[in-house]
């Protein structure tokens, strides 16, 4: 599996970076916000065009804001992004006019010796290409005309990547395994990203709110494709004044409902609180495979029984996802983080398991024999038979004679007897009964 080609949109604030993003992938990834340095770190995802594959990289506005405590690391990232990439989209917006300080840039880019894509953003008609002619000032051999929000010209841009990227025209293989790391402000998810990466993609700090918007880090390791989502620390939006941390929550949301796998993070000095546990039942309600990763696990004072302890600490007040394996990680020191990516292509193989109806009936025999099913009522219920449904998270069908539904006990119980005996480690089990 060969490395993609990485292709970096970069330029000041508000001119459409975001919005150019989404629309060349398809989809609404980057958050785009009316107030300016909603893009902090590199957001990246894999964008096809006809045959050709490569990583697509949103970057946040090269510029000095006097108020914000993270302009200079921005404007790092935004450049580091810009260094590393194969190919550069300068992206300038028609609606507000070519500023000299844009020229500067374009000549400290060019420095860089990387192939460019001129592109101006926001002409929404071709009257209005006819008064941009100061644009033409920059130097560039050629510029692109368009309008990202109104989808205008969008498929000469996509051309002239095309034309751009003639080795990018390859295979990249499976998809990529999609691992959601979620959790409250400051666990530690970007730094996790960042070590699992090998560079420094996600701004870390220890204010709150940094990560603004989630970003996609795809690696690759033993040949096969993750891709790492970093999403915004989640809390509550009645806590939160700034605009653009709500919209990176709701975001964060949305991504848990989107991954393969999520790894829900901790923090092994203080957990787990009110908001690990509301976060672990949005894990929960999602149906995904889900991990636990006890992050800063360095800093705590090792004395015989503190990791059984922890574990039992976890269990008992996050008993309702005790189906998901816990590991003890450090970003810091590197300490068992590259084993989260292990437990995912685990918990992801246990949930797409599928168990033939024989086995399932002879598992049912023994196991009721064991211990009889009991409906809500405390009354006895007969199960004839089982069956596994065609869909994710596994959902186990129970066909009986009687009325009613299990107990919740019971079909905690035999939740966990599934996933024990037949394997879903990881996983949510659904229990259907239905009447037969």
């Amino acid at each position: 599996m060969k490395k993609l080609k990485r292709v970096a949109v970069v330029g000041f604030p508000n001119v459409g970076k975001s919005t150019l993003f989404n629309r060349l992938l398809g989809r609404k990834k980057s958050l785009v916000h009316a107030l300016p340095g909603m893009t902090r770190d590199q957001v990246s995802a894999i964008c096809r065009i006809e045959d050709c594959s490569f990583t697509l990289v949103d970057t946040g506005g090269i510029f000095d804001f006097d108020k914000d405590p993270f302009s200079d690391l921005v404007k790092d990232k935004a450049w580091s992004a810009s260094r590393e990439a194969d190919l550069l989209v300068f992206l300038l917006d028609g609606k507000r006019g070519l500023l000299p300080e844009e020229r500067e840039l374009y000549l400290s880019l060019i420095k860089l010796g990387k192939p460019m894509i001129v592109v101006v953003n926001k002409t929404d008609s071709p009257g209005e290409e006819d008064k941009l002619g100061d644009f033409f000032r920059l130097g560039a051999d050629s510029l692109l005309f368009i309008s990202a929000e109104h989808k205008r010209n969008l498929s000469e841009l996509r051309q002239a990547l095309l034309d751009a990227l003639p080795a990018a025209a390859e295979s990249t293989g499976p998809e990529a395994l999609k691992i959601a790391l979620v959790g409250r402000i400051n666990v530690g998810k970007s730094s996790i990203v960042n070590l699992l990466s090998g560079r420094d993609e996600r701004i870390v700090s220890e204010i709150p709110g940094t990560t603004r918007d989630s970003a996609d880090t795809v690696i690759f390791r033993d040949r096969k494709a993750y891709c790492l989502v970093d999403t915004a620390g989640i809390r509550k939006l009645s806590r939160t004044r700034d605009q653009r941390e709500k919209a990176g929550i709701i975001k964060a949301r949305k991504d848990i409902a989107e991954a393969d796998v999520i790894c829900q993070v901790l923090d092994a000095q203080d957990f787990p609180t009110r908001q690990d546990t509301a976060i672990a039942h949005l894990a929960r309600d999602s149906g995904k495979p889900l991990i636990l990763a006890l992050n800063k696990w360095d800093l705590v004072d090792k004395e015989p029984r503190t990791a059984e302890a922890s574990r039992d600490q976890v269990n008992r007040k996050l008993e309702f996802v005790s189906y998901a394996p816990l590991i003890f990680v450090s970003a810091l020191t590197g300490q068992r983080v590259v084993k989260i990516l292990d437990l995912a292509d685990q918990v992801q193989a246990a949930s797409r398991r599928r168990i033939p109806t024989s086995r399932l009936n002879s598992f049912l025999a023994r196991v009721t024999a064991e211990r009889p099913p009991l409906s809500r009522k405390k009354g006895r219920i007969k199960i004839k038979y089982m069956t596994q449904a065609p869909v994710r998270p596994p959902t186990f069908l129970l066909f009986s004679h009687s009325k009613g539904e299990l107990a919740p006990a019971y079909e905690r119980y035999l939740a966990g007897r599934i996933r024990e005996e037949l394997n879903f480690r990881g996983s949510p089990i659904r229990i259907r009964l239905r009447r037969n």
